[in-house]
């Protein structure tokens, strides 16, 4: 018995365990079966649902689920990643709230409160997508600081180092002052923010030691507390009111230190006073001009943004705090000009969202330059495509401008550089101190030296120096290169993910690919767009305009979510999220569900023939249905993947329940015949097989009563249905069908005219055999008592389909004065109409200058409204 209404949350639970218990998802290496592989962009371990989760991992089910159906080894993998900065503070709140400070711990406790916060939360959002419904081989899951992970890190850092690929060097890096860590330029976001621009005087420096302000220059800052590290004061060397001043000396104000003014083409004239403080350690255009210049590098900060002693005033005091204060000095010291307000986009550190700190650094990093080329290439070449395409430009500037890489983090929880330092500085790179002393003392020949002497780097490497290798090292591909199922599974086939991280995780990806399996790691680059809110803003759970997605779940069921989050998703666009989405694809749900019971109620009468019209609908849908079928495989194709769901979902909604249904279901209380019911139940499981990979539940729920099996088989693993033969002639007769029945079922609605009031028809046709064939159907869709063909004007209301046309004798239906006047609006209407199209057609520079198929369209216009004044002429003669 089928119940009354579909209950996700009972149904979806009981499925997905099914589908686990008969390892449905599991994947082998089989050589007798194409692989289809994809590898889950691994969310943090801190992680937990978000709305682009819901989206990404969707798309994934979808296209893995119908590889699944097509008889491919279907293999999603499944993991999460360590995420350094991330966890770290996560543990170091956890502390916190627990009374423990870091710096009281050694590493190793540290690292051990990491693990147990791992183990205790780290699983989270995989056990929330299995309520999405995810069927990927969980056996398979993976950590990147799994040992086996682990260690293809390591070895993977020590190949590059001795490649001669990996150095160690001081460079300018963006500083978190809160993680007290380096993070990459990906993981800076750029935010627009209020400041005050500071203009402030260096007054000249005089023979006497003293300063003339009146000779001095006026430079405009937005970080006065920096001016005690500048080191030079820069103008254009074609700028006329500096040119007396190269060369000569001013003096830093409140602390009287003099530096140089210097000229460079990089000032620009027009911006500002013209002139430019140089402060090399604190800004990342200031390194670079001060390396030029052979300048002095001052750090004035700490590592938690508080100035140090270089500073000699404010010591001790929070950067933004001796902001303010330096304002106040410079006001009552007399070299404040003025101030403004000013805004600017200022780095934040992705992570702890606090403003990023340019620093001078001894860093690891990685040369980008050779390594990154075949991923350059290999890309701009299409043999990795990005879809959508537009995102080749974005990959093509950040690889044309790629910066050698900072690899290194001054965290604890990670993979832990293998730098091992003797006193006098001598770097070892192995993968244990064991091996370490053993390299030093026979490569160095110090065989009295002892474990003690060695020093491990205290840095670890950055989270995406263990991702890059995510489609490698998953299948063990780092550690044992020429094992089964790296040789069978990569490179893999797609991977969904998001624009923003398409050069740091994707492009490296690829770069890892080509370096160490000369090959990509993906075939197809699927890039999603962002899910916004109605305002157009970002969803998130700092704007607290995210809903959370368990609970949408737990309301509305992961098959309408699915369907909702995809029904206006088109790759590489943002979508706008609405909950009419979700209720959407809830009411797509419930129709399917309602049209099944429909179906399952119908008595079937063995003994019965089935009826000409049956016959002929059953035709009609096979036709339409391999129609979709064709136009779901292209979208597939091109991964259009919302235009397939929006393809399924016509034919579904109007094609099947709304026509077909309709066309098939047997009077009130009388039986189906067996042959259509049959045909019908045939149908219903073709549907859900096609619409499976994107309602996994309740196509399941369907499907196995459908058929009512015993044993245990699951739609997951049955056939996705393939395209058979077209007729392009009954699709065609069909839509001129529907046109004709909704043009009835308007003319009812315009004259309130009841739809159980039988009505004739009469039909003005070249080809009468169209309608002869259909007359049955005609009759029970539009409520037709008979049908007539006439050579002639018939007569009632008229109106055409294509070039015939009908007539309805209303008689005693029709208020005849009411509808002459609606027919003589409706005529002058239509002549205004006809008259505007005229004149544009008679304008010579419209006709010559607008496209051809615009042009032809609007002499089909004419035509149409041509026809339509006839038509109207007619009526109005036939009434008199």
């Amino acid at each position: 018995m089928i119940s009354k209404t579909y209950a996700p949350q009972e149904i979806e639970d009981k499925w997905y365990s099914y589908w686990i218990e008969n390892k449905y998802f599991r994947s082998t290496p089989n050589p007798d079966k194409e692989p289809y592989t994809i590898v889950i962009p691994p969310p943090n371990v801190t992680g937990v649902l978000h709305m682009g989760h819901m989206l990404n991992n969707t798309i994934q089910d979808i296209l893995i689920r119908k590889a699944r159906m097509e008889g491919k080894e279907a293999c999603w993998v499944p993991g999460t990643d360590h995420a350094s900065i991330a966890t770290e503070a996560k543990v170091v709140a956890m502390l916190k709230e627990r009374g423990i400070n870091k710096r009281d711990l050694t590493r190793d406790e540290f690292l051990e409160y990491c693990w147990e916060w791992t183990h205790k939360y780290g699983g989270i959002i995989l056990k929330q997508l299995r309520k999405l419904g995810a069927s990927c081989d969980w056996d398979r899951t993976r950590f990147t600081m799994e040992p086996d992970l682990y260690d293809s890190v390591i070895d993977v850092f020590i190949d590059l180092y001795h490649k001669g690929e990996i150095y160690r060097g001081h460079r300018m890096v963006n500083w978190d002052p809160q993680a007290l860590t380096t993070v990459s330029d990906e993981e800076v976001i750029m935010k627009e923010v209020n400041q005050k621009l500071v203009y402030l005087r260096y007054p000249l420096a005089v023979e006497n030691g003293g300063g003339s302000m009146e000779e001095g220059v006026v430079i405009a800052t937005t970080r006065p507390e920096t001016i005690m590290a500048d080191a030079a004061i820069c103008v254009n060397p074609n700028d006329e009111r500096y040119q007396h001043l190269i060369g000569k000396q001013v003096l830093i104000p409140l602390i009287n230190r003099a530096i140089p003014v210097i000229a460079d083409d990089y000032v620009e004239m027009e911006f500002g006073t013209g002139c430019l403080k140089v402060t090399p350690a604190h800004d990342t255009n200031d390194y670079e001009l001060g390396k030029r210049h052979n300048l002095p590098i001052i750090d004035l900060l700490n590592e938690d943004g508080t100035l140090n002693e270089k500073a000699q005033i404010l010591v001790g005091e929070d950067r933004f705090i001796a902001r303010k204060k330096i304002v106040k000095l410079l006001e009552e010291s007399g070299n404040l000009v003025k101030t403004e307000e000013y805004k600017s986009n200022v780095g934040h550190s992705e992570r702890t969202n606090v403003v990023i700190e340019p620093r001078i650094s001894e860093q690891w990093f990685l040369k980008m330059e050779k390594i990154s080329k075949p991923a350059f290439d290999n890309v701009m070449n299409d043999t990795v495509q990005l879809i959508p395409p537009k995102f080749k430009n974005t990959y093509r500037h950040w690889m044309e401008n790629v910066r050698d890489w900072n690899i290194s983090r001054q965290l604890w929880w990670g993979h832990r550089i293998p730098a091992y330092y003797l006193n006098d500085g001598t770097i070892i790179i192995a993968k244990s101190k064991r091996e370490a002393l053993r390299k030093a003392q026979h490569e160095y020949q110090l065989f009295a030296l002892t474990e003690e002497d060695l020093t491990q780097d205290p840095d670890v490497l950055d989270t995406w120096f263990s991702s890059w290798l995510w489609p490698i090292s998953v299948f063990n591909g780092i550690k044992e290169p020429d094992n089964e199922e790296v040789n069978y599974y990569y490179p893999t086939n797609d991977l969904v993910t998001a624009p923003e991280i398409l050069f740091f995780w994707v492009a490296r990806m690829i770069i890892a690919g080509y370096e160490y399996r000369s090959n990509y790691p993906f075939k197809n680059v699927y890039l999603t767009g962002i899910v916004r809110d109605k305002l157009g803003r970002k969803m998130s759970k700092s704007l607290g305009n995210s809903p959370d997605p368990i609970d949408l779940i737990d309301q509305y069921g992961a098959d309408s979510i699915r369907t909702g989050m995809l029904f206006s998703s088109q790759a590489g666009n943002d979508l706008p999220y609405d909950d009419k989405l979700i209720e959407q694809g809830r009411n797509f749900g419930n129709k399917i569900w309602n049209a099944f019971r429909l179906v399952k109620g119908w008595n079937v009468d063995g003994s019965i023939g089935s009826p000409d019209g049956s016959k002929l609908a059953i035709d009609w849908f096979e036709s339409k249905l391999n129609q979709t079928l064709l136009e779901v495989q292209d979208h597939f194709s091109k991964f259009r993947i919302s235009d397939s769901l929006n393809s399924v979902y016509k034919l579904i909604w109007d094609d099947f329940c709304a026509q077909y249904l309709e066309m098939i279901k047997p009077n009130f209380e009388q039986p189906i015949d067996q042959a259509t019911y049959d045909a019908t139940l045939d149908f219903f499981d073709r549907l859900m097989r096609l619409l499976h990979p994107f309602m996994p539940f309740i196509t399941e729920e369907i499907w196995q009563n459908i058929l009512e099996r015993k044993d245990k088989e699951s739609i997951c693993i049955a056939p996705f249905p393939q395209p058979e033969s077209v007729n392009q002639e009954i699709l065609s007769d069909f839509d001129i069908f529907f046109e004709l029945v909704s043009s009835i079922r308007n003319l009812r609605n315009a004259k309130n005219i009841s739809p159980k009031t039988v009505l004739p028809l009469a039909i003005k046709t070249d080809n009468a055999a169209r309608y002869q064939q259909l007359e049955s159907l005609i009759q029970k869709l539009a409520n037709v008592e008979s049908v007539a063909y006439v050579n002639k004007e018939g007569e009632g209301t008229s109106f055409r389909v294509k070039s015939d046309e009908f007539f309805i004798n209303l008689a005693d239906e029709l208020d005849v004065e009411a509808e002459r006047e609606n027919l003589q609006k409706e005529l002058q209407y239509t002549l205004g109409f006809l008259a505007s199209v005229k004149s544009k057609l008679s304008n010579e520079r419209f006709v010559q200058n607008a496209k051809g198929d615009v042009v032809e369209k609007e002499r089909q216009k004419q035509a149409d409204a041509e026809a339509k004044i006839e038509t109207l002429k007619e009526a109005l003669v036939r009434l008199g």
